[in-house]
């Protein structure tokens, strides 16, 4: 479920976050090739994973960004609900 929704805080290092993304591009862009070079499937794998950690990483300081803005403004207002964080933590597993 996602929606048209905007942060009313500006991201703290958004130059941090599109370097991460610019790598992990870098990276799928690198296991494509390897699939056009007909690359050993091993080390197709080892990149796959290194990509998916990297994704992963991101979405963890994404996370942690939106515990210590969006959330805890919700907290500070009375809003206790943490559905809407846990769904967001076991989506990122």
């Amino acid at each position: 479920m996602s929606c048209d929704c905007y942060k009313e805080k500006p991201r703290k290092d958004i130059q941090n976050l599109k370097n991460r993304i610019h790598r992990i591009q870098g990276q799928l862009n690198g296991v494509e090739k390897m699939i056009d070079e007909n690359r050993y499937c091993g080390d197709v794998l080892i990149q796959i994973s290194a990509i998916e950690k990297a994704l992963q990483s991101l979405g963890y300081i994404v996370l942690q960004e939106h515990l210590e803005t969006c959330v805890a403004d919700e907290v500070i207002t009375g809003n206790r609900d943490m559905n809407e964080v846990m769904d967001l933590i076991k989506r990122l597993k």
